[in-house]
């Protein structure tokens, strides 16, 4: 079989990151920088959780490997699973490399007023993890080594390129998916990530934008990416299928559930009451919108389905997030309850239909991130932290945050596929769509 160049190329650059990681020592002592405590302030209890935590959101890119792969049809289930779990390689070498120094680096941005205001992360500050020691840092993370936050911010880099696998689904090109994967964190996600996670970007310091767990930073920005290579990559040569396999749905939403409590209560970066919160109200969010969405279907002459009732979990989740461990367990009942039918509506929408997002991922993820980002700015607790609470500039802070939010992952993603399809053409040829690709891109096959 003829080797195409653009493989020669991947290799010579997973080559080159192999020997240039042995440039890079792990720091003995700590860092001049100023910015890091002593080993003495490490909380073990912190370390312990941290780690688990780590280890479930970890489980949630398999998870979704296997809910994405059940809703496809029988010739792309495992292409479809393989664009997901392919993210834990991908993005965590190139999280190593340059990621976690464009998400959390030195500050690079504006001043105004002697106020400065990150937009991206220096990608000099920790070039192959360089610097990020075993020592706590004062700003990001103060009772747990630092090279622990780096790993567990690599696990939500990971899942969110993988969440927008679902929009163009049995049809794209793996290597071309690759590629766009790379872009887009180091694009869209990295920058998105420094301003609302730095102490200093932009969207957290002047927005002042309440994001716990990633509500904006990985469900918005998956959500906008996923419409707009949707649209670029255009609809199925035969858009209707089968679920190919339900009960893998089902698995893959229990695994997903269960990563999910390391992905909202190990932001609380701490084994305290914030994190116990942040897993009340992430449970209760999704069952409440499971049974939301179950009975909103009936009541509108659909069936109860599986399937349904694994989707309104998902969303539930999904919406929960960015208010975690700002609401109330009773409030997040609520949220959960909304958040299901907006979603329902949006992914029953005849003019979205249009668009041939194969598993709904701007309805469930992009519309879950926008109304968990609306209602934690309406019922996030504390003194003017919300519009119920005496925040009003913070509730309008918070909208146009949305907006420029939705923008720059919505055009900046469109931007990046185009770029993507002049380098290596996005979609498959109609042949090996008809063939699937499971066949036409791997040469494999499901034997049942």
């Amino acid at each position: 079989m003829k080797v195409g160049l653009k493989w020669k190329v991947s290799f010579v650059i997973i080559c080159i990151v192999a020997i240039g990681g042995l440039f890079f020592r792990p720091d003995v002592d700590l860092p001049n920088t100023g910015n890091f405590l002593s080993e003495k302030e490490i909380v073990g209890s912190d370390v312990a959780w941290i780690l688990a935590a780590a280890g479930l959101v970890l489980l949630m890119t398999p998870g979704l490997s296997f809910f994405y792969g059940g809703m496809v049809g029988k010739k792309n289930v495992i292409s479809t699973m393989l664009q997901s779990f392919i993210a834990l390689g991908v993005i965590s070498i190139l999280w190593i490399v340059i990621g976690f120094s464009l998400s959390f680096g030195e500050s690079i941005g504006f001043t105004i007023n002697g106020v400065h205001y990150g937009i991206i992360g220096n990608p000099f500050t920790y070039p192959f993890f360089n610097h990020v020691s075993i020592y706590p840092h004062k700003a990001m993370a103060s009772t747990i080594p630092f090279i622990l936050f780096a790993l567990f911010q690599m696990k939500f880099a990971v899942i969110t390129p993988a969440l927008i696998t679902g929009s163009f689904a049995e049809r794209v090109r793996f290597i071309s998916y690759l590629v766009f994967m790379v872009l887009f964190s180091l694009f869209i996600y990295t920058p998105l990530c420094h301003m609302v996670w730095h102490p200093d970007g932009l969207l957290n310091k002047f927005f002042g934008i309440k994001d716990f767990a990633g509500g904006t930073v990985v469900h918005m920005s998956a959500g906008f990416a996923a419409l707009a290579g949707a649209i670029v990559l255009g609809r199925r040569k035969n858009p209707h299928h089968e679920p190919s396999n339900i009960p893998y749905v089902i698995l893959g939403t229990g695994m997903l559930w269960f990563g999910w409590f390391g992905f909202n209560a190990g932001s609380a970066l701490s084994a305290n009451a914030t994190a116990a919160i942040a897993f009340g109200t992430t449970t209760i969010a999704s069952a409440s919108a499971m049974m939301t969405w179950i009975f909103f279907d009936r009541i509108n002459g659909r069936k109860v389905s599986a399937l349904g009732a694994c989707i309104g979990a998902v969303v539930g989740l999904v919406a929960i997030t960015p208010g975690c461990g700002f609401v109330s367990v009773q409030e997040s009942i609520f949220i959960g309850f909304v958040s299901a039918i907006v979603s329902n509506i949006m992914m029953n929408w005849k003019s979205l239909k249009k668009i041939d997002d194969t598993l709904d991922v701007f309805a469930c993820h992009g519309v879950g991130g926008i109304m968990g980002m609306i209602l934690t700015a309406i019922f996030a607790h504390g003194e003017n932290a919300s519009l119920l609470h005496g925040g009003f500039g913070v509730f309008g802070h918070h909208m146009m945050a949305l907006v420029l939010v939705s923008i720059f992952t919505f055009f900046g993603s469109l931007i990046l596929y185009k770029i993507t399809d002049r380098i290596i053409s996005l979609r498959v040829k109609e042949d090996s769509e008809e063939m699937g690709l499971d066949l036409s891109q791997h040469g494999e096959n499901l034997k049942w």
